[in-house]
């Protein structure tokens, strides 16, 4: 794997935590990867990510990844707000409204040898490798419903819950239920907490709600962005909690 250092970011700080363990992918929603790069490293934008992709497989290193790029913005994860200091930021070269309006062949194979080397360099869970929207569900919908996490989830690059084995999810509802969990919002609100999204403000602004579970759709669901707690979303969450649960990796 060969990174083009030909460009570089001043848009970073040192970080304030000497772990790495998230990994953000984010799309650049700019027309090619020249525009994508300029944006990058100009410093009046003050923003910056480690890496960017082009649609041709290039992968151009911006900032070190020892330095705090300035990628993920106001975001939360398990209720760890400093998303930069603990991350890498991959910027892919996409935009829905132009001409890279794909996410080619190359680009993703130049993604997933990053991803592993990543993951390997820093001893990184898979299950960290998150969706911009993952981490900002109310601002943010990059890489979109578009991207192909099966990709990821095929090399195990990225965790998908195993929905395949046969949950007994009655009981699991009788058990949400005597906890005093008694309707699928509260339900599905402590099991998007346990898996690490932002629930705080949720239950202050419908819309937040809603946000939040078209998120979650898009990166697990991605046939059914129905913005709504519907039979298919809920049981979905069912068992990726008690495939969190019950599984060690």
């Amino acid at each position: 794997m060969k990174f083009i250092n030909k460009y570089k970011s001043s848009n970073f700080n040192e970080r304030k935590f000497s772990k790495i363990d998230l990994i953000i992918i984010h799309y650049t929603a700019l027309k090619n990867i020249e525009e994508a790069i300029k944006f990058l490293t100009t410093t009046e934008n003050k923003v910056s990510s480690h890496y960017v992709i082009s649609n041709s497989g290039d992968i151009y290193s911006l900032v070190k990844d020892e330095k705090r790029a300035w990628h993920a913005g106001l975001s939360n994860w398990k209720n760890n707000t400093d998303i930069n200091s603990r991350s890498i930021g991959i910027e892919l070269d996409y935009s829905k409204f132009n001409s890279n309006n794909k996410f080619t062949k190359k680009m993703l194979q130049s993604l997933s040898l990053l991803l592993k080397f990543l993951i390997n360099k820093y001893n990184i869970n898979y299950k960290n490798v998150l969706a911009h929207s993952d981490i900002s569900p109310f601002r943010k919908q990059d890489p979109g419903p578009s991207f192909p996490w099966n990709y990821l989830y095929s090399k195990r690059l990225a965790y998908k819950p195993n929905i395949k084995v046969k949950y007994d999810l009655k009981k699991l509802e009788i058990w949400f239920e005597k906890n005093s969990f008694t309707t699928k919002k509260q339900i599905s609100l402590f099991i998007l907490n346990y898996i690490g999204y932002d629930i705080r403000e949720v239950n202050i602004n419908k819309l937040y709600f809603k946000k939040l579970i078209k998120a979650y759709q898009m990166r697990y669901l991605q046939k059914n962005l129905s913005e709504k707690i519907d039979t298919k979303t809920f049981n979905f969450l069912l068992k990726h909690y008690l495939s969190l649960v019950l599984t060690k990796n």
